[in-house]
């Protein structure tokens, strides 16, 4: 029985996020001025690139993420910009050392073991975040996802319940 589920979820910008791009904003626009009116021969091409630059750079902060579940292995994918993507994360769910909740207090202490600590969640509904234990490219990790109902029940089928806390 093949088990495939997908979803995804859309980071909400925060106050850094809207401080960033104002910031990449307005030095793309002062440095393009700057270029423009000191060299007058190739500062406009200059100034254009700097422009498609920043827009580039404000386009990578909008970001998705999917989780892909196929028959056990969970990968993980950013999304820039409704354009490009990234694998962030691949591995197999029974492998996870954990898997509970975010805001359960009993997994502070198993979690502070990780090397590294992703978050791949849409930033705001924190009680609907969980957290898992992985290894990955060879380092012990913490990640947090949001994922729903389906991909929860599909999740729990391929670990052992000693692991997985709902």
């Amino acid at each position: 029985m093949d088990v495939f589920n997908e979803q995804m979820v859309k980071k909400r910008p925060t106050t850094r996020d809207t401080l960033l791009k104002i910031g990449i904003v307005l030095l793309s626009t002062v440095l393009a001025l700057v270029f423009v009116l000191s060299i007058p021969t190739i500062g406009l091409l200059i100034a254009c690139a700097i422009i498609f630059g920043g827009y580039v750079l404000v386009g990578r902060l909008n970001k998705e993420y999917e989780y892909a579940l196929t028959n056990g292995e969970l990968d993980i994918d950013i999304i820039y910009n409704r354009s490009s993507r990234k694998r962030v994360f691949t591995g197999l769910i029974k492998d996870f050392e954990m898997m509970s909740p975010l805001n359960s207090p009993e997994n502070q202490s198993v979690f502070s073991t990780a090397s590294e600590r992703h978050d791949y969640s849409s930033g705001v509904a924190a009680d609907k975040a969980y957290i898992f234990l992985a290894h990955h490219k060879g380092k012990k990790i913490a990640v947090i996802i949001e994922p729903n109902e389906e991909l929860l029940e599909a999740i729990s089928k391929f670990m052992p319940r000693s692991k997985f806390k709902k």
